[in-house]
């Protein structure tokens, strides 16, 4: 009798540890190979095949950290018959067939792909962009850039984009959008608050900086 308890006890305990195992396994990897097939069929009009965008009013994907994209990307999608928490027409459409495997998938390929930066346009706009990004503004309580999105721009997963090299004319109106509330997906809105702050110029200033920063 108690050789059959154990038995019985030892082959729940098995089943509890095979259980355990197979909860324990990690979810599949982000396939950039798969990711490439969505790029090419989905993205490349507006971004191009490789994230190098043609044009300046879509951003540069390429080299962009594939956290930041994935959630970027979900937060474009309606979910529970809630409205995209990033509202954009053309974007909204594009990515409402996009399974999260899709998504995954996606923002490793172009997170893979070697980004062909721009370059600052106007000297005096990017020196005083450059002081922004390093020090901010302390009289109006403007933190500085570098702070969150790192010194060269390489920026945080998933939180922090990478910006180094991106379209000063997509950057001076995403943080037009954010000072606007037209934007307001930032964690702790971080950059609504920032870009609250500042003027015109001063946008024009950190988007053309952020274009030759390398």
């Amino acid at each position: 009798m108690n050789l059959r308890l154990a038995l019985l006890a030892g082959g729940v305990a098995a089943t509890l540890i095979a259980g355990a195992v197979v909860a324990a396994e990690p979810p599949a990897k982000a396939d950039p190979e798969k990711g490439k097939i969505t790029a090419s069929t989905v993205c490349a009009a507006c971004h191009g095949p490789d994230g190098n965008s043609p044009i300046s009013a879509n951003p540069k994907l390429a080299g962009q950290i594939p956290e930041y994209l994935e959630k970027q990307l979900h937060d474009f999608q309606a979910k529970d018959g809630k409205e995209p928490v990033r509202k954009n027409p053309i974007m909204n459409g594009m990515v409402a067939g996009l399974t999260p495997e899709m998504i995954r998938d996606v923002a490793a390929y172009y997170g893979s792909q070697q980004l062909k930066p721009e370059v600052a346009k106007n000297q005096e706009l990017a020196a005083l962009g450059q002081k922004i990004w390093r020090a901010g503004i302390a009289e109006k309580g403007v933190p500085a850039c570098a702070g969150c999105h790192g010194p060269r721009g390489e920026g945080i997963p998933k939180m922090y984009p990478r910006l180094a090299g991106q379209f000063a004319e997509y950057t001076e109106a995403q943080l037009k959008a954010f000072r606007d509330g037209q934007r307001d997906n930032d964690p702790n809105k971080m950059m609504t608050t920032t870009a609250a702050k500042l003027t015109d110029r001063e946008i024009r200033a950190v988007a053309d900086y952020i274009a030759g920063l390398r």
